[in-house]
């Protein structure tokens, strides 16, 4: 097979870092902004606007008034997928440059980026263009009542002004999970991205009034999230609070409902494992086992860093996954030479460096990496401890390049590690019988089950969690009705 040509690497050209409201790119109403840094060498990458209690405010004044005005709610849903679809196609067209921001602005491989987040990215605006026009309900004959024939439907309306909040790992891709099916159903949004992470979202915003989306249907406040994130989720104006993060933050926004009780989704990450049978192909397994691992330095909710291995092949899987490691080339994710780039900042990469010296100190037994690399930037070892599952590096979200091998005897105990966890996100199995797969799938407690593999989820299909993971789903037909309301009706006749 032939390897992929690789991208050529290009300057991004920054978006205008202001905040879009009703159509118009203006500054922060107090004049703040805030700075975004490179990790790779700690420099200033561009000042953004910062925006205040009363932009957000703003903000959703500005999409309720067009949402009630029906500007696009009330547009055909053809005309909502053909500007979806050409939004895909825009995407498409300026992946290099959205995929440079990324890199620029929060660590991620660049070539990544173009060869897996951009495509996603613009596949998921594409995905819910189609379901655009095919939003409908259910009908049905009803017995007769009263000496009255009757016959009831149902019909499908946009649940009205969404706010979305966004993390920092995956930009682009996780702004279009909750754009794309919030538009195709007819509501207008509210996004606040993540301060370390705005300038792809902020340039999505841009391709999508180039492609023909009315103003004020998206709006962009970007900003701090004790105060714009905080605005937003908190916010009275909002039909529907969908947000993707840690489950401390998520926990303060469930209560949030307010006398509305207003909808919510809540992607909230997960310790998911990954479960290696005895039988397990390992030349096809360790590759994606690695990838669960460290694919953008472990800072992925979905990333599979228990890894549970049969105790007859624990040693192979060991030093198998420590010479994936050690493989790595670290460097400056514009770099077409690395394999992993940076942590996206100092914080970050404090706490997995004392998430690592937890597991030392606690008895895991230290495999290989774990040391911050000697060099400008934020950028850690890939690590791989031997342990338990009751060590904190089991038990915690690290959001980090580590991985914890633990080992199992039968198929009922590594299930029952599977399950102990506050987490219920996703989980992967590896095997060559389909019985034991199939066995296995109903026993996790998990949203999402891969089984021979690990990768980025489709918009197909859904994606969410249950537990400390959150609650609701993203993504294929329960995405788009999850920004609905169903409404019935009876006829008498």
């Amino acid at each position: 097979m032939t390897a992929p040509a690789l991208a050529p690497v290009v300057d991004p050209v920054l978006p205008d870092p202001t905040l879009r409201i009703g159509g118009v790119a203006v500054a922060a109403s107090d004049g703040g902004t805030y700075t975004s840094i490179n990790p790779a060498d700690e420099s200033t990458v561009v000042e953004i606007a910062a925006a205040t209690a009363d932009d957000v405010d703003r903000a959703v004044s500005a999409a309720r008034a067009v949402f009630d005005s029906g500007v696009w709610s009330d547009l055909p849903g053809s005309e909502r997928g053909r500007i979806l679809a050409r939004a895909a196609d825009l995407i498409e067209a300026d992946a290099e440059n959205l995929a440079a921001l990324e890199a620029v602005e929060m660590g991620k491989l660049y070539q990544h980026s173009v060869a897996g987040d951009m495509p996603v990215t613009a596949g998921t605006f594409r995905h819910f263009a189609g379901w655009a026009d095919k939003i409908t309900g259910q009908t049905t004959a009803l017995p007769d009542f009263a000496g009255q024939h009757r016959f009831g439907f149902t019909m499908r309306q946009p649940v009205g002004v969404v706010g979305a909040i966004t993390p920092w790992n995956n930009p682009a891709v996780i702004a279009g999970w909750k754009l794309a099916p919030a538009l195709a159903a007819g509501c207008t949004v509210v996004v606040k991205p993540a301060e370390d992470a705005a300038l792809s979202t902020i340039r999505l915003a841009e391709l999508l009034t180039e492609a023909g989306l009315p103003d004020g249907v998206v709006n962009v406040v970007t900003g701090l999230g004790p105060v714009a994130g905080a605005a937003l989720a908190g916010h009275a104006g909002l039909d529907k609070i969908t947000f993707t993060g840690s489950p401390r933050v998520g926990r303060g926004i469930t209560p949030l409902a307010g006398d509305k009780f207003r909808k919510m989704t809540l992607e909230l990450g997960g310790k998911s494992p990954q479960i290696v049978f005895p039988d397990a192909d390992l030349d096809a397994a360790m590759p994606w086992i690695a990838m669960g691992n460290f694919y953008h330095q472990g800072q992925v909710c979905a990333a599979g860093t228990r890894v549970l291995v049969h105790e007859s092949i624990a040693d192979d899987v060991v030093a198998r996954l420590a010479a994936i490691a050690e493989s790595s080339v670290i460097g400056d994710p514009r770099d077409p030479a690395s394999t992993m780039g940076t942590i996206v900042n100092a914080k970050q990469l404090d706490g997995i460096l004392g998430y690592i010296e937890t597991g030392k100190s606690e008895g895991a037994q230290l495999i290989t990496g774990g040391a911050r690399v000697d060099r400008p930037g934020f950028f850690v070892e890939p690590t791989v401890f031997r342990g338990t599952n009751d060590l904190t590096i089991a038990r915690e979200e690290i959001f980090g390049p580590v991985a914890t091998v633990i080992t199992f005897r039968d198929t009922d105990e590594a299930i029952r590690i599977a399950n102990d966890t506050r987490f219920g996100l996703n989980a992967m199995i590896y095997t060559s019988d389909l019985s034991t797969a199939h066995s296995v799938i109903p026993r996790l407690r998990v949203g999402t089950v891969w089984v021979n593999g690990w990768g980025v989820p489709e918009p197909h299909l859904p994606w969410g969690g249950r537990e400390a993971s959150g609650f609701g789903r993203e993504l294929g037909l329960s995405g788009v009705t999850a920004h609905t309301e169903e409404k019935t009706v009876h006829l008498a006749f």
